[in-house]
């Protein structure tokens, strides 16, 4: 970056941020109190592109006391503590490091939580907003996840089955697609390049990975890569990662 061929706006500078390994996890917070911890799993580095969410997190009580903690703080430290906040954290080997502080709703997964507790979060934030009494009482506890639906290269989408069947399935809280077929597919390396999700939800953890996997299993696709249009390729939907913890 400093050898001449990049043209920089400004002056040339460089910001070196230490790489925090480990399992990421999401906070959502309502004025200073906890709601919910999610899980998520990341695709191939050098991306960030979330391949699945869950909620709540396996955490122990000591796990999530620590997250609480150094949320508190986060909170105390920008004087935060209004309305909704989304604290994004890295699970290292000194603990939990933040990586992000968003003063609002988080980017997507407020679904989950309601489907996990039953605390609608944009309701409650709209409630705030219009001077009403918000209501952040959970209702029931259960596991909620989401799969996101990733292309492994670019091309044009010939066509993508399973939908129906996938969304027939026990369990199954939804599944959407952000595409159609004939659809010019260019990953652009972050949330943009899911073609589509699946959610399930149930009571136990491994119930929910089952009807998940169950539901991705039934939906495939087809992308001809170009400019080699004479060459097709099927691809099922990935499997869920392992998570390192």
């Amino acid at each position: 970056l400093l050898g001449g061929k990049h043209v920089w706006q400004s002056s040339p500078r460089i910001l070196v941020e230490e790489y925090a390994e480990g399992p990421y996890y999401g906070a959502n917070i309502m004025g200073h109190e906890l709601i919910a911890v999610g899980v998520a799993v990341f695709g191939a580095p050098p991306h960030f592109v979330f391949c699945e969410y869950t909620h709540p997190a396996p955490l122990t009580n000591d796990e999530y006391k620590r997250i609480a903690d150094v949320t508190l703080s986060c909170l105390q430290a920008l004087d935060l503590g209004w309305g909704p906040t989304n604290i994004e954290f890295r699970w290292t080997k000194r603990g939990p490091v933040v990586i992000e502080v968003n003063p609002r709703l988080s980017g997507g997964d407020a679904p989950l939580v309601q489907l996990a507790c039953g605390v609608n979060l944009v309701t409650e934030h709209i409630k705030l907003v219009v001077g009403e009494e918000w209501d952040l009482r959970r209702r029931h506890s259960q596991t909620a996840a989401a799969r996101y639906l990733l292309p492994d290269r670019d091309g044009a989408l010939d066509w993508i089955d399973g939908v129906s069947r996938a969304a027939a399935v026990p369990g199954i809280v939804e599944v959407q697609l952000h595409v159609e077929p004939k659809t010019s597919i260019v990953r652009k390396g972050d949330y943009r390049d899911s073609i589509g999700y699946v959610i399930a939800a149930s009571p136990s953890p491994a119930r929910t990975a089952e009807i998940l996997q169950r539901a991705v299993d039934l939906i495939s696709w087809s992308i001809t890569p170009l400019p080699a249009l004479c060459e097709q390729n099927i691809h099922r939907a990935p499997a869920a990662l392992a998570r390192n913890k």
